[in-house]
C-alpha cells in the first residue's frame, strides 16, 4: 500500500466503504474546476501572453498590416491583454476564496465519520493508543495529514491573493508586496505538488485495493 494513496476502507469499521456527503463531494470537484482554471491562467500568461515576448511580436505583426507602432505602444497593448488575463485569475481567485469558506464551514456540520479533524483524531489514537489496525490508521494518518496541510496552503494562498487584489487598501503594507506576491507563487507550486501526489495516489489506488475510489467521489460511495 502506497502511503499516497487513498483507501476505500472505513478506519473505524474497517468492512464497509467510506461515505463522502454531497456537499463534500460538490466542494471537491468545484474546487478542482477553479484550481485548474487558475492555474491555467498563470500559465497562458508565463507563456502565450508573456509581455516581454508578446510586445515584439505584436509590433512585427501590426507593422505588417502597415500600422505604425512604436515600441512603447506594442508594450502597452501586449500589458492591456496580460491584465485581461490577470482578471480572469482573480475571478477564480474570489470563487477559491468563497469555496475555501464553504470547506470550513461545511466541515462544522459534516457527519462525524466525515470530518477531516475528526478523521486524523481517529488515525492518530488507533495507530499511537489503541494500536489497532495499525496499518490502516498509520495510512490514513499520512493521507489526512497532507489533506490538512493542503487546506493550509489554499488559506495561505486565499489571503496573498486578497492581499494583492485589494493592495490599494493596504497602503501602510506596500513594502511587503513583492514579499507577498512570492509567497503567493511559491504556495502555487506547493499545490501543483499536492496535485500531482493526489493525482498519482488515486490512479495507484484505483489499479490496486480500492479500485472504484474516482467513482465513489461522485455518486458517495
Amino acid at each position: 500500500m502506497a502511503i499516497i494513496e487513498p483507501v476505500k476502507q472505513d478506519l473505524q469499521h474497517p468492512d464497509q466503504i467510506k461515505k463522502y456527503s454531497f456537499p463534500l463531494r460538490l466542494w471537491h470537484w468545484l474546487n478542482a474546476i477553479v484550481i485548474t482554471g487558475s492555474l491555467l491562467t498563470v500559465l497562458l500568461n508565463s507563456t502565450l501572453l508573456d509581455r516581454k515576448n508578446n510586445a515584439p511580436f505584436i509590433k512585427e505583426t501590426l507593422q505588417k498590416s502597415g500600422a505604425a507602432i512604436s515600441d512603447d505602444q506594442a508594450n502597452s497593448v501586449a500589458h492591456d491583454l496580460s491584465d485581461k488575463v490577470w482578471e480572469i485569475h482573480t475571478y477564480f481567485g474570489y470563487t477559491l476564496v468563497a469555496l475555501l469558506v464553504f470547506r470550513l464551514i461545511l466541515e462544522f456540520f459534516q457527519l462525524s465519520d466525515q470530518k477531516l479533524i475528526r478523521g486524523i483524531k481517529n488515525a492518530y489514537q488507533q495507530y499511537f493508543i489503541t494500536k489497532k489496525q495499525r496499518e490502516l490508521a498509520r495510512h490514513e494518518l499520512v493521507v489526512k495529514t497532507i489533506y490538512a496541510i493542503f487546506y493550509l496552503l489554499l488559506m495561505i494562498m486565499a489571503v496573498t491573493g486578497l492581499f494583492l487584489a485589494f493592495e490599494d487598501f493596504f497602503e501602510p503594507y506596500k513594502s511587503i508586496r513583492h514579499s507577498v506576491k512570492e509567497v503567493h507563487g511559491f504556495t502555487m507550486y506547493l499545490i501543483l505538488g499536492f496535485i500531482t501526489i493526489h493525482i498519482v495516489g488515486v490512479l495507484l489506488a484505483e489499479r490496486k485495493d480500492s479500485k472504484g475510489i474516482i467513482s465513489d467521489m461522485i455518486n458517495g460511495g
